[in-house]
């Protein structure tokens, strides 16, 4: 079982070759490939490399599979017994991206 954690959008996020992964909007058009660069650790077979904070000639290729919204979140601000109260929605735009390989 090979696996990596990668820092993709200010999170970082368990990948597996395979696998898809949602994670904040990244600017790119469906079906083309990104170069995931930013990769904290890596398991293959009984190895396991640890970066610090990053590993150096270690890549991952996927493909951008689909854009999507989150759920909704409510933000509701109030200020009692003042008459003030502000009710605002949110949904954050996601992305979904499938995982190729892992090249090392």
């Amino acid at each position: 079982m090979e696996y990596a954690i990668v820092e993709i959008g200010g999170t970082q996020v368990w990948v597996q070759t395979g696998q898809h992964f949602i994670t904040n909007k990244v600017p790119l058009t469906l079906g083309t490939s990104i170069l995931l660069k930013r990769i904290l650790m890596i398991k293959k077979a009984d190895q396991l490399m640890l970066g610090f904070p990053y590993l150096n000639d270690v890549s991952i290729t996927g493909t951008v599979i689909e854009h999507l919204t989150g759920p909704k979140l409510i933000i509701y601000k109030m200020k009692s017994k003042k008459k003030y109260r502000r009710k605002k929605g949110h949904r954050q735009q996601l992305s979904k991206i499938l995982v190729n390989e892992l090249i090392c």
